[in-house]
């Protein structure tokens, strides 16, 4: 009988505790720089790759918390795609002239130069890197990290990332990769379209496989999270900041992999509403009949609903949008089981469906094989080639991505 009762209250301290393991606050890079790591900065002239995702856990900008410190001085603050408030439309360039943030200089690395130059970093001897990523390849802000690297290699310039969780999963790696011949902004490396790492684990591998031309000159130093867990579900992942206009919450992140193909076609990909890739559609879609050949392909982790909107420009978020002021009829998805939803497969079964339901009408434009990662995706919606045939087709490469991938985790 004693132990039953013992046993019976093993399990519930077992539960209780794993419970406090899951919800442990996560406590990024930032906050670990001021309380661990000080000496990493002390005395230096910084530069800092940063926008209004780089705050500390008591709501604090990066840049203001680097200020308030005696012993460092911020020399350039530098900001990725949608700028320092993170409030440009995607695609906006951005030219910040003779800009200041309490003094200090704004250099945008979505203008005219997407780069920091060695004009740029002439006074610095430190770069910090912290900025929320999304987790999907054609997310911007990987191929500034990259050039940040690139550029700290040429001017002999060490570099501290200061990690954040990878929010869609640090498990999830799937999609083609990407064809060294389409390299390009929102694709800068050959990594699947959901790489499963964090920015921190990222740069390693894009200097560790030598993916970055000056990868022999780049002094990395990556500050961990504390109490991030790859197997961790994402419901778990709080501290979230919302990155750019469009990706205004994490559902919306977790469908971005997948429903971001449509940027690649005539359909609209929902900018232009409040909930810009969780619907899609056009005025020629049939709502429910989309949705029962979806369902045929066996959909997991996800509700799909019809729903009507009409795209209008909507400031900070869309301009010109596609059908505006046109009645769309379309689907919105609703995340059931973050685990269990696999976005870059749902987005090619999507396509896949569309093109077969309205061949005639789905046009697919130049972005689309940059998105993709190369030409093939493509052809394959055109030639009718089933989902599962063409999952089938990545396998090779990600095994071999995920060999490579498995050097450079650090949770």
């Amino acid at each position: 009988m004693e132990k039953k009762f013992l046993y019976k209250h093993l399990i519930i301290l077992f539960v209780f505790l794993f419970s406090l393991k899951l919800n442990a606050q996560i406590i990024n890079g930032a906050d670990l720089l001021f309380s661990e790591n000080l000496n990493l900065i002390s005395g230096k002239k910084i530069g800092v790759v940063c926008n209004h995702t780089s705050l500390l856990s008591d709501g604090t900008h990066l840049v203001d918390a680097l200020l308030n410190q005696k012993n460092v001085s911020v020399k350039a603050i530098f900001t990725p795609e949608h700028g320092f408030k993170g409030s440009a439309e995607a695609g906006e360039l951005i030219d910040y002239k003779k800009n200041l943030y309490k003094k200090v200089p704004i250099i945008s690395l979505y203008g005219k130069d997407r780069k920091p130059s060695k004009e740029n970093l002439k006074d610095i001897d430190v770069l910090i890197f912290d900025i929320q990523d999304v987790g999907a390849r054609f997310y911007t802000y990987i191929s500034t990290m990259y050039y940040v690297l690139e550029s700290a290699g040429e001017n002999n310039i060490p570099v501290i990332i200061l990690d954040h969780p990878n929010p869609i999963g640090g498990n999830y790696v799937d999609g083609p990769v990407l064809d060294p011949n389409y390299k390009s902004f929102v694709g800068i490396a050959e990594i699947p379209i959901t790489h499963g790492m964090t920015i921190g684990e990222l740069a390693k591998y894009f200097i560790g496989e030598k993916i970055i031309s000056t990868w022999k000159n780049v002094s990395l130093n990556v500050i961990q999270c504390k109490n991030w867990k790859r197997e961790i579900p994402n419901q778990f992942y709080s501290n979230w900041n919302s990155p750019s206009p469009n990706i205004n919450s994490l559902e919306t992140a977790l469908v971005y992999p997948g429903t971001c193909l449509i940027e690649g076609t005539n359909l609209s990909e929902g900018r232009g509403t409040q909930y810009p890739f969780l619907q899609f559609g056009a005025p020629f879609l049939k709502s429910d009949e989309v949705i029962a050949k979806l369902k045929l392909l066996k959909i997991d982790g996800i509700e799909l609903n019809p729903v009507a909107f009409i795209p209008e420009n909507i400031d900070g978020m869309a301009t010109n949008p596609k059908f505006e002021s046109k009645k769309c009829a379309g689907i919105k998805i609703k995340i059931i089981d973050p685990v269990k939803f696999e976005p870059v497969k749902f987005g090619v079964k999507l396509l896949f469906v569309l093109h077969k339901l309205y061949r005639n009408k789905i046009k697919f434009n130049d972005s689309f094989d940059k998105l993709a990662g190369s030409y093939e995706l493509r052809n394959q919606i055109k030639n009718k080639i089933e989902p599962e045939e063409i999952f089938a087709g990545w396998q090779k490469e990600l095994l071999k991505f995920n060999k490579k991938r498995n050097q450079y985790l650090l949770y």
